[in-house]
Parts: C-alpha cells; structure tokens; sequence
C-alpha cells in the first residue's frame, strides 16, 4: 500500500507560511489570532490551513471551548514545524558566521549538577573556537528536552530517561554521577568525623523537586536505612538558590553532584557533610535530537567532554 505522505508530494506543496500559521495556531488556540500574528487574513489563513490538512492528509486541530487545540497529528505537525523553523534559523546563522569569519552558534542546555562539567568543557571549545558564541541554558531535564524538542537547545546535559520517547533522542554517556551533601560552614555535622542519616534529622533539606532523578536517590537513601523522608522541604532547581540557602542558614542541608560540591567548597562557600551515601544517581547523557544537523562546534564539545570522562576515569579515587 502507497504511503500517503509521498515525500516529492509534500515537500512540492508545503510553503513556509503554512509552517509559520501552524506553529502560531498551536500557541494562539485562535486562528483569527495566529492569522494576525503572520500577516493573513482569516479567511487566507482559513484556506492556508486546509490546505496543509490537505497535504498532510489529517486534520490537525478541534475545536473546543478553550479554542482550536492540536489533534495528535497536529501536535506531530507542530512538533517537526518547530524543528524545521529552527533548522532554517541554524542556516541563517552559520552563513551569517561565515560571510562574517565568525565562529557561530550553539546553544546547550545542563541540569544543575554538570554545570562544572559543561563549563570546563566549554572553556576546552572555546580554545579551540575562540569566536564560537554560547547560550546556555540551566533547567530541569524534562524541561531540557522539551527545548531541543523544539529546535531552541543543540544539545544538552542531562538524563534520556524521563523522557517517554526516549528514542528520539541521539545520547552519549558523558560522566557517572556521584553525590554529596553540603551545608553552612557552621552546620553542626560539618566538623564531624563521619554521620549517617539519622544525624540529619533535625536539619531541613534543599532539594529537587518529586520524580526527579536526584530526588529519587535521596529518596532510596532514607527507605533503605528504614527512616522517613523528611517533611517541610525546600524544592529547587536552581544552584544559586540552592547556595544562597545554605549561606543564610546553618540548619539547612543539600544534596548535589560531586562536581558542584567539589567547586562551592574549595570556593569555601558551604562545607562537604561526611556522609557516605550508598546509592549512585544517573550518568550524565550529552543529548541532541536524533539524526538532527550538528555543529561542528557541538562534535569538538563532545570531544572535550569525552577527553574530561577519560581523565576523570584515570584518576585515582578518593579514599
């Protein structure tokens, strides 16, 4: 049986503007609103979009009382619409890089543990492509992957696997993480010896927020010494909060990578609990769409990143 979408077929009738007013539909929940947005009239853009259900042989919206909302095809739609809009504007860029002598563009994404890890990673690219401009972007994973779903990230640093359609995605082990607990200077187990869990009891906790990786660690580490989880919790996912916190109170305990307790402590911002946790959170995962273009700046930065994994592997672990 002939596949109805014919690639020759699609690609002779689909126009940009269609691609626009569909992604704009989607954000408005209004046609007569996204019409505005790119410049139609509602009955041009009416037409505009039949058209494009037309080609893509499916309906694409329904209505209801919260306006036009995208049918699953049309969240499909909308999905690769974003992509080949950003795909266009990586194009623009790179040929304005190089009608300029400029090193482009590349926007990459980490969850709050392997920021140290990106940055040395960057400032190894940045070496090497000293006019390479970069955003980036701290989130969650779950938010990360949304951004790259979207065409907005290159690349990120975090975790495939909460994500329900992790096949889409092209990853790379980066780094294993391990964990450490941090805490004011001041807090009483700072100068102990070594503590258990119990001996956090009457600290409050900084932590991520439920069905995150991280979480789920700690988690793990209470139900496996038979202790409750703490209750009046402090949720974040920001590392300067997370931070700020702790400075400010002697009370307050974090869990964080060992990468970002290695760095606020030898900037003496907080102090490392000696606690020796059991459990090992996710590896961090370098994660880009699947079979999407690649800077070449993002292969250099994965080659930094590998190089990183080599030399953290090698060295010798701590007692």
């Amino acid at each position: 049986m002939q596949s109805p979408y014919n690639l020759n077929s699609v690609m002779s009738r689909l126009h940009a503007r269609q691609l626009r007013l569909l992604i704009a539909v989607a954000e408005q929940g209004s046609l007569l609103a996204a019409a505005d947005r790119v410049g139609l009239t509602q009955p041009g853009a009416s037409k505009a979009l039949k058209e494009l259900e037309s080609t893509l042989n499916a309906p694409l919206f329904m209505r209801t009382n919260r306006g036009l909302v995208p049918t699953e095809a049309g969240t499909c739609a909308v999905r690769f619409a974003r992509l080949i809009q950003s795909d266009i504007s990586h194009l623009q860029q790179e040929l304005s890089a190089i009608a300029s002598g400029a090193g482009g563009r590349i926007a990459v994404g980490t969850i709050m543990g392997a920021v140290p890890l990106l940055t040395r990673a960057l400032t190894q690219l940045m070496d090497q492509q000293p006019d390479i401009s970069v955003e980036i972007v701290e989130d969650t994973s779950e938010s990360l992957l949304a951004l790259i779903d979207q065409g907005r990230l290159d690349a990120a640093i975090c975790r495939s696997s909460v994500s329900p359609k992790p096949h889409l995605y092209d990853t790379v082990v980066v780094k294993d993480e391990s964990l450490a607990v941090i805490a004011h200077q001041a807090h009483p187990a700072a100068g102990l010896a070594s503590i258990t869990l119990q001996d956090l009891s009457a600290s409050r906790w900084v932590v991520y927020r439920a069905h995150m990786p991280m979480r789920r660690t700690l988690e793990r580490e209470f139900f496996e010494e038979n202790l409750s989880f703490p209750t009046h919790l402090i949720e974040t996912t920001s590392a300067l909060a997370t931070l700020s916190l702790l400075s400010h109170n002697p009370n307050l305990v974090a869990l964080v990578s060992d990468d970002v307790a290695d760095y606020v402590c030898q900037h003496g911002m907080v102090a490392r609990l000696p606690l020796r946790l059991k459990s090992r959170s996710e590896p961090y995962e370098l994660i880009a769409r699947r079979n999407a273009h690649r800077h070449p700046a993002l292969t250099l930065l994965i080659d930094s990143l590998l190089a990183l994994r080599a030399v953290a592997e090698e060295a010798p672990a701590a007692p």
